[in-house]
Parts: C-alpha cells; structure tokens; sequence
C-alpha cells in the first residue's frame, strides 16, 4: 500500500514540477500590456468502460463487451495557449463476456456463452500532455468550443476475476503500466467553466489485464467521458487555454479608437471656443465704445463725451486749431502727390503696428493737408494670405488705427478719419509670389 501512495505522488510531483519550469505571471498595466492568467484548472468526470476500442480488430479475448460505469478527476496546468500537462485519475470496473476457445474447422472463432470476466481498477494515476487542436471564436475573448488530442503516461493497480474462462486465473491486484492516448472537445459554459467530452484508449501493458493470456498482445479497454473542468485563481483573469487573442486584439483596438474620436472631438471643441473668445476680445478690443473715432485698444481716455475732439489717443484736445469748413472740398494733384509720397515711405516693425520714425515726415505732411484743407481721409489695411485669417484681420486694422491715432496726434481732427482692415480679402497682386505678397502688404489713403 505505501508503494501505491508513493507512485501516485510521483504524478502529482512531476505535473507540479512542470508548471515551474513554464511559469509565467507578470504584472499587467494599461492598454495592450501583457495579460495574467488561470493556468491551473481542476476538473471531475464519469463515463463508460468498455472492453472495446477503435482499435480492436477482429481478435479479441472476449466477444462482447459488458460497458460499465467509470469515473475520474484531473489537475491541469496550462503551458502555452495550445499545450498542457495533466494529472489524470480514473477507477472502476472493465468486464466482457464470451471468451474466446479456439477455432472452429472453417477457421472461424469460437467463444463460450458462458463465460465473463471483471477487472476493476482500484485506482489509475497518468501524466497525459493536452494539445488543443484550435481554439474557435473570433468576437469574443473566452472561446466556445475547444477540439483537443491527447497522450501520456500512467501507472494502475488493478484485479480480474474469471468465470468458466478456460486458460484464465483470477488475479489479485496487481501494479501495471499503461498508455492514455485519446480526443474530445471543451465548451466553453462560462467564464472558467468548461464542459469536457472526451474519448480515451488505454494500452496496458500486460496481456493479463482481464484474466485471459492469450500471449500474443497486451490488452487495452476505452473510456468515454462528460465532466466539468473548473478554473483556478481570480475571476478577473481569463484562463489561458480559453483566451482568444485575436478578439481580445479586436476589443481594445476598438477601444483606443473610441478614445481617439473622443479626444479629437474634445480639442476641436477647445479649438472652436478658442476662436469665439479670440474674436470676442478681437471685437471688444478694435470697437469704439465712447465713438470719439478711436478704438478702445488705443483709448487712453475712454468715456469721453460725444463730440468731443480728441486726439490719438481719445483724450480731449485742449486747444483745438480753428476748424476751416468748406461748403466744396477740391483735392489736387499736389494733394495726391503729399499722400503718395506718405504711401511710398510708410513703414511698419515687422508683424506689428508700430510705425517706423522714417515714415512720420510724410505723415506729418498729410496732417497738415487734413488741418489745412479739413479733408476727409480713409485709411484701408490690407496684408497678404500669410498666418491665419484673425490675425490677418487684426494686422491690418490695427496698422490702419496707427495711423489715424498718429495723424489725429498731429492735429488732424479724429471724426474726418475713417481706419478699416481688410486683410487678405482685396489682393492686388498674386499672392503665391514674394513680390505680389509684398504688392499686397499696404495702407490706402483716400482723400475726399
């Protein structure tokens, strides 16, 4: 008895030593990192003994097999997807009736009608490898239906008993090698569930197994089978032989789509609002809330009450050159000339609205020509298609208001100027060259 306790463990030892040499449990973060796993499962079953196998041929110790009731456990460690090692543990009984006497004159077999024999297999352990044929599911990650094949190694003790078997003797128990090889399919039931239906063939190796010698082949008896195979460990993980990569691959894939429309569509959203607060402040900045003719970005002096003059600043202007008013207003040739000539020489700090000091001598003159002559001017800002269309826009009417700011400094009275920005939106010239961008950066002065 105590060598039969110690073979079993040996089983149990060698599938426990397997599982270390394939050890694989990593920590898993984020997004498509690598995954844990249930590799351990446990499993019971029960089934049919029989005498008979897919691979009796026409010879055989008994003529008709007597199937009986078998039942049977198993640890399992998952290797790899595909491959396992597994502890196997089977009893019950294997009987057969009509034992086989001789052959007849025309060379047919002959057997006893009353003749049986019983083996009962008090206990089996085997160490089988599972290889699991295909695992098929594609949209989902725990996998339906599993087809596996299988073959080992194992070691039983068991007992025949005869009756009226000529050449047969009732055998005490006796220890015994044997072959598991077999095939059958999981279905996946639940989430570390599955439902196992298997057929097995055992070659013994003895031709004693059921009481007959005939001296000529080893014995064998099949076992088929329906069980429950459970799985070991946390809920959370998917169990290894069941795990379907291809549609966990599907399922985060269309995860991170999912966040990458939602993260595009939260920063055009942003985008959309940043361009609303920019043309807010665009439009509070270039308005002219007191409407002294001077924006409220250059308004040094908001507030002031209408009519006022003031200068380009929006401050009142405290003493006010004699305003000349003409019932007709004439503009000459040398009038176009004094603004032509402050067109030419007008010049700006690059992507500002600063104007260069070359540009206030001609400038000075066309206030002087406003004072003198009480002219109307219009100031147009314009700028080629470079940067975006806002800050085009803004450019050009700010750069229009520094004008109009500077000239109204010089006296010019802020009411008779008007300053507007146009931007890309009235070229000149092409803008897909560097000379027609250049035509199309400028200022228009229209006196009238």
């Amino acid at each position: 008895m105590k060598s039969n306790i110690t073979k079993a463990a040996m089983v149990v030892a060698l599938v426990g030593a397997s599982s270390q040499l394939f050890a694989q449990d990593a920590p898993s973060t984020g997004r498509f990192a690598p995954k844990e796993f249930r590799t351990w499962s446990v499993g019971i079953h029960g089934g049919v003994l029989s005498q008979n196998t897919i691979f009796n041929g026409k010879e055989r110790d008994f003529q008709t097999a007597k199937e009986t009731i078998g039942y049977g456990a198993f640890v399992k460690k998952q290797i790899l997807p595909s491959l396992g090692l597994q502890a196997d543990f089977l009893a019950g009984k294997v009987q057969g009736l009509r034992s086989y006497s001789g052959i007849d004159a025309n060379g047919n077999n002959t057997y006893l009608g009353n003749s049986e024999y019983s083996t009962k297999i008090d206990w089996s352990a085997a160490v089988t490898a599972v290889y699991n044929i295909a695992n098929i599911n594609i949209n989902q990650e725990n996998a339906i239906l599993i087809p596996y094949v299988k073959a080992g190694a194992g070691y039983m003790v068991s007992g025949a008993t005869t009756t009226n078997v000529p050449a047969a003797a009732n055998e005490g128990y006796k220890e015994r090698w044997f072959v598991p090889v077999g095939a059958g399919f999981k279905l996946g039931v639940a989430k570390g569930i599955n439902l196992d239906m298997g057929y097995d063939v055992n070659f013994v190796k003895s031709d004693k197994f059921d009481g007959f010698n005939s001296g000529s082949r080893n014995d064998k008896f099949s076992y088929g089978h329906i069980g429950l195979e459970f799985a070991l460990g946390s809920k959370d993980k998917p169990q290894l032989q069941n795990y379907s990569s291809l549609a966990n691959l599907r399922n985060q894939s269309a995860e991170e789509s999912a966040d990458l429309r939602r993260a595009l569509s939260t920063a055009e959203e942003n985008a959309r609002r940043d361009r609303e607060a920019m043309a807010a402040k665009y439009a509070q900045e270039m308005g002219d809330d007191d409407n002294d003719g001077v924006a409220n970005k250059f308004d040094k002096c908001p507030g002031t009450a209408s009519g006022t003059v003031v200068d380009g600043s929006g401050c009142p202007i405290k003493v006010q050159r004699e305003v000349i008013k003409e019932t007709k207003v004439v503009v000459t040739e040398a009038d176009r000339k004094v603004v032509d000539e402050a067109i030419k020489n007008l010049e700006f700090d690059l992507g500002k609205a600063t104007i260069r000091s070359k540009s206030y001598a001609t400038l000075n003159k066309v206030a002087a020509l406003l004072v003198d002559k009480n002219f109307s001017l219009k100031l147009a800002g314009h700028t080629d298609n470079t940067g975006s269309m806002a800050l085009n826009l803004r450019l050009s009417k700010e750069r229009a208001e520094s004008i109009k700011a500077y000239l109204v400094s010089q006296g010019a009275n802020a009411s008779r100027i008007e300053a507007t920005g146009y931007g890309p939106n009235q070229p000149i010239a092409s803008n897909k060259t560097a000379e027609g961008r250049q035509k199309n950066r400028r200022v228009e002065f229209s006196l009238y």
